[in-house]
């Protein structure tokens, strides 16, 4: 049990880390390189949010008390998050245009997004770290 514990905690931080982290740059470099990070940061985002399931079952049964309250504020969070995320997939899918670099397609509404998601991140990390002591 131990050793289950250990592995889906370092999954659930390493995933979540990259997932919130290349979501802030996106956020803050208007979504540079938005398209060539979509795959890996929605990969991301559900091994978070498949083992921060796994972490609720093994750690969080029973009825619910602050500390599940507030966990569930920031799964409710990353939900919504990597929902508004993969919205942009379809955005992302479109052909650059003509004189457009591919590397750089600055697209509004992918930056929105960017900063929506990140500050949904943000209060996940926020009620994670909390969580603790409530």
């Amino acid at each position: 049990m131990q050793a289950i514990l250990i592995v889906t905690i370092a999954l659930h931080v390493l995933a979540g880390v990259f997932w919130a982290g290349s979501t802030f740059v996106l956020a803050r470099t208007g979504a540079y390189q938005a398209k060539q990070l979509f795959k890996p940061q929605m990969g991301a985002a559900t091994v978070a949010v498949a083992t921060g399931s796994a972490l609720w079952f093994l750690l969080h049964r029973g009825s619910a008390g602050m500390q599940e309250h507030v966990l569930g504020i920031g799964a409710a969070s990353a939900l919504l998050a990597a929902g508004i995320q993969g919205l942009s997939a379809r955005t992302l899918r479109q052909p650059v245009a003509a004189g457009a670099s591919a590397a750089f397609a600055p697209d509004k509404s992918v930056a929105t997004s960017q900063r929506i998601a990140a500050a949904l991140l943000a209060i996940t990390a926020i009620c994670m770290a909390a969580a603790r002591y409530a």
